[in-house]
């Protein structure tokens, strides 16, 4: 506990009298206040979880109030100027920026480019422009004595943020995935101000994946008491005590003020607001400091929070002087889990040992770029759970706030990971150069403001470093570790351990810095690590896509080896060609052997860039879930396209296709996934035979059969008993496109996204497989057309292009609403095709 703070309550029964001093004149008014305020608290179920005999104090009073509806935060994302391009005296406040272009964030610059060979991020950044852009913001600022402190929060500029207040030089943010904030308090004035960012992406390669360029996440201006939270100053950790969860609230505090008495509120509401209980503690808060109290009280029965019953709840904290100043309050979602792990049990949450199907994902939004918007980083969840993934990797940096409450309420256990490197280069201007004068701002940054999420059960240090034989790694480790602990001693510390040589029981030492070690395409080191180091628990937090099985099995049997992580879950931009597979004749090798362009992005996700599953995604999730019981999917033949060539991170190219024109009587084969002993596979009601697909098959089966035009089945068979069944068609000429949006009613706040897939499909309304017609994408009303895509990671057009050309049968459009109510139609043009409408509507 810090000096000056008095010891929290151990009893929430047991509140502590909060003493106000008023004028005479006052004093009606206040009792007249919390007779009002006393119904509320009977109304909103408060009665119940307070003693009968308290008194209702000013913290009680205001924790409604407040609580319930917090302005402290503004959405600051409207209305800004860009410019792409360099110029020293955009930092002045009476610069004139008018002909520049005006925009809501989120934005990324880089993504509104197309691919091209000669631009300097190379086959890393997808061969996508980069370079320097300036942003401009100009508002009216009215100051307000009951909330003096003024704080501006950018949750992600990529990268090098330099930020002017009315021409004032805040400093440079350089790591682009780490959010920061500036007190900007002291170059505020009352009516117009600006603010001015300078964003340097211009040092290449800087990075080994697609970042984008810009300030691509959220921004908020935050107006607080001068007696308040600070920002990411409330800490919630849950544990198990005797059976029972005790929660703890660690309250970071700062007063910009003479010291006074105040009273902190803490309040634990469900999701809708009912109240659970109440916990407040008297502080003492002391002239210009800042502090840190803790309260620890009892939650009965609370429900738990899991992948499968993702409970979660609000603590809402009010900070109240003593003397009348006004309150701050902070209201923080958080969920109540229990999480061990050990060799033994391997990973226990909440009392029950849990496998991990997990996936690594990098933080852009495909067809988006880097642009973070919720609806974005909500689908990309969604895609992952919707796939039978738990768990998520952030590879290699801090994802989006949206991306991990999504994690929270869909239920993925999250690996939080904070850099790819340390000193030792992977690229010339990578975090290297950054490293040993912002690692702790930076490790500060990710866990401070996400360790409140109960999805996170892990902190990631790094990934696969390149100074790892060294006796200084370890020494480096050790640090890192150990200032995440400091900082949340709650979750284990992890990082992903690789070796590209016949070297690996000599990490040994740098394994041991870690809680868990991480292993990258090394799983098959853990039995015989096991033997050497019988306390180590191990995952893989990365491994190639075509060994499921193997992976699968060995955290299936052994309880050390905790769980696996793909990579990757979904297919994303950059790293271009990781996951290809060509045909005789094209770029030969892997992707880091050469330029693979006009590849521009990574083939090796479960899911691709329109969020369709491949079938490796229906057989990853059909090993860890067996209530998944049957899939098929036909492999293409090689020959039919080219010869088929794969590489490491490929697997045969294997398609839910019935249409091979051209192929007739000849051999094709037909892969089946089940959980059931035996499967039956029939053409055209013709039994070609029945094969097992148990453990010993790896829950597989290949059939070979003469292609011929119909119908594909497939039956489970259990018992000598036909089941369940799954069947492919023969689809006819393409004749019309169909819509799907993910929803047809959405927001008019100008940031709200649909997602809606276009397939082109035969007069029986089947998907036409090999369809490739040029779409062209038509959008009337207050919205915006965002982005057009296909999966097909070749086609150079840029994604804002209103023309894309369907691969596969299939293309996307992303469509932002406008601010407007009323009704968004997007029309669907293709030549030889009828053309599709679907109506959106704004509300």
């Amino acid at each position: 506990m810090t000096t000056g703070l008095k010891r929290p309550l151990q009893n929430q029964s047991k509140h502590i009298k909060i003493q106000i001093q008023m004028k005479t004149n006052l004093r009606t008014h206040r009792s007249i206040r919390l007779k009002w305020m006393a119904a509320l608290f009977f109304a909103f179920g408060i009665g119940n979880a307070l003693p009968a005999a308290a008194r209702y104090s000013r913290a009680d009073e205001l924790a409604i109030t407040n609580g319930a509806r917090s302005n402290r935060e503004v959405n600051f994302n409207e209305n800004w100027k860009f410019f792409l391009g360099d110029t020293a005296a955009a930092s002045r406040p009476d610069f004139a920026d008018n002909h520049w272009r005006t925009l809501d964030l989120p934005h990324d610059w880089s993504i509104e480019g197309r691919p091209e060979e000669a631009n300097p991020a190379g086959n890393d950044g997808g061969y996508y422009p980069t370079g320097i852009g300036w942003y401009r913001k100009t508002f009216d600022f009215a100051p307000d004595s009951r909330r003096p402190e003024t704080t501006l929060y950018f949750e992600g500029v990529y990268m090098n943020a330099e930020v002017f207040v009315n021409g004032h030089n805040l400093g440079i943010r350089p790591y682009g995935y780490s959010s920061f904030y500036h007190d900007i308090t002291p170059y505020l004035k009352a009516g117009k101000n600006v603010i001015a960012v300078r964003v340097d992406n211009s040092g290449q390669k800087n990075c080994r994946w697609y970042t984008g360029s810009g300030i691509y996440r959220n921004v908020k201006l935050i107006r607080t008491p001068k007696a308040h939270f600070e920002p990411w100053g409330i800490g919630i950790t849950t544990e198990q005590v005797n059976r029972k969860t005790q929660v703890e609230v660690e309250a970071t505090l700062a007063n910009r003020n003479k010291a006074l008495p105040a009273t902190l509120l803490c309040t634990v509401t469900d999701l809708d607001g009912h109240t659970i209980l109440t916990q407040k503690e008297t502080v003492t808060l002391e002239a210009n400091r800042t502090s840190k109290v803790k309260l620890q009280f009892p939650f009965e029965n609370a429900k738990l929070w899991s992948p499968e019953t993702p409970n979660l709840y609000r603590m809402v904290c009010c900070l109240v002087p003593d003397n009348g100043e006004p309150a701050d309050t902070v209201t923080t979602t958080f969920g109540v889990r229990h999480v061990e792990y050990s060799a033994e049990k391997g990973l226990v949450l909440n009392g029950k040992a849990i496998e991990l199907n997990g996936g690594c994902v990098h933080h852009d939004n495909g067809p988006l770029g880097a642009a973070s918007y919720r609806d974005a980083e909500w689908r990309k969840a969604q895609l992952m759970k919707e796939a039978g993934f738990n768990a998520v990797r952030t590879s290699h940096n801090p994802p989006a706030e949206a991306f991990l409450d999504a994690c929270d309420h869909l239920g993925l256990l999250v690996i939080d990971e904070s850099f790819d490197g340390w000193r030792s280069a992977k690229l010339p201007k990578d975090y290297s150069i950054l490293f040993d004068r912002w690692w702790t701002k930076d490790i500060e940054s990710m866990v401070l403001r996400d360790r409140n999420h109960p999805s996170i059960f892990c902190w990631s240090i790094g990934n696969e470093i390149i100074e790892r034989k060294t006796p200084e790694a370890v020494l480096t480790a050790y640090a890192l570790a150990g200032h995440v602990r400091r900082l949340d001693p709650s979750r284990p510390v992890t990082s992903a351990l690789a070796a590209w040589d016949k070297d690996w029981e000599i990490y040994d030492p740098l394994a041991a810095a870690h809680d868990i070690v991480g292993y990258n395409y090394m799983m098959h080191k853990g039995p015989s690590d096991h033997e050497r180091v019988p306390s180590r628990i191990m995952m893989q937090t990365e491994s190639y896509p075509r060994d499921a099985f193997a992976n699968w099995a060995r955290v299936n049997d052994h309880s050390y080896i905790i769980g696996d992580f793909v990579w990757t879950a979904i297919d994303y931009l950059g790293e271009s060609g990781i996951g290809r597979f060509y045909y005789k004749g094209e770029s030969e090798g892997e992707h880091y052997h050469r330029n693979q362009f006009p590849w521009h992005g990574a083939y090796c996700g479960d899911i691709d860039l329109t969020g369709l599953r491949k079938p490796i995604s229906y057989y990853r999730e059909m090993l860890f879930n067996p209530e998944k019981k049957l899939y098929m999917a036909v492999k293409e033949p090689t020959g039919y396209y080219g010869k088929i060539k794969e590489t490491l991170w490929s697997v045969w190219p294997t398609w839910e296709s019935w249409n091979w024109p051209g192929h007739e009587g000849k051999n094709i084969d037909v892969e089946v996934y089940s959980h059931y002993p035996s499967v039956r596979l029939y053409l055209n009601d013709r039994l070609i035979g029945e094969k097992p697909t148990t453990r010993t098959q790896e829950f597989k089966a290949i059939f070979t059969l003469p292609y011929a035009p119909g119908t594909l089945r497939i039956v489970g068979v259990e018992n000598g008993r036909e089941t369940e069944s799954r069947t492919l068609e023969t689809a006819g000429k393409p004749a019309r496109i169909r819509l799907t949006a993910d929803r047809t009613e959405i927001s008019a706040d100008g940031e709200s996204l649909v997602y809606v897939i276009a397939e082109i499909t035969d007069k029986q309304g089947r998907v036409v497989p090999n369809a490739d017609n040029l779409l062209t994408f038509e959008l009337q009303g207050s919205g915006t057309l965002l982005a057009t895509c296909s999966a097909d990671l070749k086609d150079c057009t840029a994604y804002t292009a209103p023309e894309r050309k369907a691969w596969k049968g299939r293309a996307m459009a992303v469509v932002k609403s406008g601010k407007e109510k009323g009704r968004l139609t997007l029309t669907v043009k293709g030549k030889g095709v009828k053309k599709a409408s679907v109506g959106l509507d704004l509300k």
